[in-house]
């Protein structure tokens, strides 16, 4: 007759097997999820490499939840905790609560809604046609293009989109430096940002609501900052500190266009910190939960996709309505909001 308790080292360790490798699954994913989520966490300058890969933060959501069930499977109470605590850093980056919000005019004071539209243009090859139906349909009245040419100009001219907004203020170029806005309400424009490679114009637009007769004055930037490749990452910081400056001020500012930046980046959250007083900007997709709507790329590159192209606006201008819209012959979407903007 066999010894029935010789068995039972056999099956003890037989019965850890399953537990050890679901740990070490677990640990696969979560260590270079914890390892980039370290950068993330510490707001600090980092070089090239890590600024390009923070700019696909909300995906390590997804590894960080995988290897939290293989943690769950596996049993071990240290690697359960430890991907807890990694999966709750992610869903914090992803719904951040320390985001601004717009806080609104004064109790008693009209709003006028606006409803906005900006897309990054690649060098006028965006679809003229999709962009006028774009606006019709989502009766856009401030419409804000970058990398705008003279091409472009023309078909959208053709297209018929100024027969829906009819104010324009342009500089189209052959190179990425080119933008315009165009818009239903009257424009003045109002000079450029300085020290920046490619033209980021100023404009004055004033806002009417037909229906109650308020009326303000929006201080809209046409943003393009460089984007952070090669030796030119100091000129992409050095872009969004001076987009930062200009919102500085008071009044009613809105800045909308390609960051070339996320949320993600140190660099432009501190923008966003550079609002009036002590007011914060506000990311109006972030605002508004639209962290998986990525803008970039939307054609090319086989990459999970970011967000580079922000609606950005002081704390008093309240906004709802945002979308993200695929353009054909651009790597980039078009962004598109409502904003409440404080009459008077």
């Amino acid at each position: 007759m066999s010894n029935p308790a010789a068995v039972l080292p056999v099956a003890g360790k037989a019965q850890r097997r399953p537990s050890l490798a679901w740990t070490v699954f677990a640990l696969l994913f979560a260590v270079p999820t914890a390892g980039l989520s370290l950068f993330r966490a510490i707001p600090a300058e980092w070089p090239l490499p890590v600024v390009q890969l923070l700019a696909f933060t909300p995906w390590l959501v997804i590894p960080a939840a995988i290897a939290l069930l293989f943690a769950g499977v596996g049993r071990r109470i240290w690697v359960v905790i430890a991907t807890t605590v990694l999966l709750v850093a992610q869903l914090f980056w992803l719904f951040p609560l320390d985001a601004g919000k717009p806080v609104g005019p004064p109790a008693g004071t009209a709003t006028i809604p606006v409803k906005v539209m900006s897309l990054n243009t690649e060098y006028g090859e965006a679809d003229a046609s999709t962009i006028v139906e774009l606006v019709r349909g989502n009766g856009i009245q401030i419409l804000v293009l970058q990398e705008h040419t003279q091409s472009l100009e023309d078909s959208l001219h053709a297209a018929g989109l100024e027969e829906l907004l009819p104010n324009r203020v342009s500089e189209p170029r052959d190179d990425a430096g080119g933008g315009a806005v165009y818009s239903a309400f009257p424009l003045e424009p109002d000079g450029l940002l300085p020290d920046t490679p490619f033209h980021m114009a100023v404009t004055r637009v004033l806002v009417a609501d037909a229906q109650t007769g308020s009326r303000s004055a929006l201080e809209l930037t046409n943003v393009h900052a460089l984007p952070p490749v090669d030796e030119r990452i100091e000129q992409w910081r050095s872009d969004l500190v001076t987009i930062g400056r200009q919102a500085s001020s008071p009044g009613n500012h809105v800045l909308m266009g390609d960051f070339n930046s996320s949320y993600d980046h140190h660099e432009f959250r501190t923008l966003l910190e550079s609002g009036p007083g002590d007011g914060t900007l506000v990311d109006v997709g972030t605002a508004t939960g639209g962290r998986f709507s990525p803008t970039w790329p939307m054609e090319g590159m086989a990459l999970p996709g970011t967000i580079l192209d922000h609606v950005v606006t002081s704390p008093r201008i309240g906004s709802s309505g945002y979308m993200v819209r695929k353009v054909p012959g651009s790597d980039h979407a078009a962004v598109l909001a409502t904003l409440a903007v404080p009459a008077g």
